[in-house]
């Protein structure tokens, strides 16, 4: 990962890999066709950047049309750049507008 950061300055993946799914559900059991064998598998996009500790911001990309299926965007960066990770979450937030699906 440290290679990465030395070409790029943040990197970005999503913040889940379902829109949020019916309460009464342990878990997501398939997503896109790959079945989900534990809870922790639907999640496996955010383990990552959780694992190697890296400073991590969450931050709204598409809103579904009910306004209830969110989904988001979660920027990240090496370690100790918490400072420029929350500038570029502040101008995200200023700048892209979110789109109502």
């Amino acid at each position: 990962v440290d290679e990465l950061f030395q070409t790029y300055d943040y990197l970005v993946l999503p913040s889940s890999q379902v829109y949020p799914f019916d309460a009464t559900l342990d878990w997501p059991k398939s997503v896109a066709g790959k079945s989900m064998d534990t809870y922790h598998r639907w999640m496996e996009v955010m383990v990552p950047v959780t694992l190697l500790g890296l400073p991590c911001v969450t931050i709204p990309a598409a809103i579904g049309k009910n306004g209830l299926h969110n989904i988001g965007l979660q920027f990240f960066g090496p370690k100790n750049a918490d400072a420029g990770l929350l500038s570029l979450a502040r101008w995200y937030h200023a700048n892209i507008e979110i789109k109502m699906n």
